[in-house]
């Protein structure tokens, strides 16, 4: 069953190429990071501290359009985590069809944080316990 999610914590450093993003279990105690890129890590966080940019960025652009085709975001899926690799799902409704779309979780949050109201963000239990049986390595 999955579990909803909430983004902690983002850490943006500009020596590294990858940023890390926390998640923290809503009903719960658990948190687990993951590794993303700047351009992400940027759009989320421009997102959380409500910074507008004067044009649409990529993430408001795909929002945007899947909008304007009259498809509706639902939520975010992290559905599998694979030789160290996380694996997401933007599910979308669109004409009464619920269609879940490949993303990798970075694109997919940045995705989350775009819309008003921001989608809930859920972790297959089975990625979760994998995730931070990760972490006692």
């Amino acid at each position: 069953m999955p579990m909803q999610m909430e983004l902690s914590r983002i850490i943006i450093n500009e020596i590294n190429d990858h940023q890390v993003i926390y998640l923290r279990e809503v009903d719960g105690e658990r948190m687990f990071p993951i590794l993303i890129g700047i351009c992400e890590a940027t759009s989320i966080d421009r997102r959380v501290k409500e910074i507008e940019p004067p044009r649409p960025l990529t993430h408001d652009l795909l929002v945007n359009l899947v909008e304007t085709l009259g498809g509706e975001f639902q939520d975010v899926i992290i559905s599998e985590l694979r030789e160290h690799t996380y694996y997401a799902l933007l599910r979308v409704r669109h004409e009464g069809e619920l269609l879940e779309i490949d993303s990798r979780p970075s694109d997919a949050i940045a995705v989350a944080v775009s819309c008003d109201p921001p989608l809930p963000i859920f972790v297959n239990e089975e990625v979760l316990q994998d995730s931070l049986g990760d972490l006692d390595v």
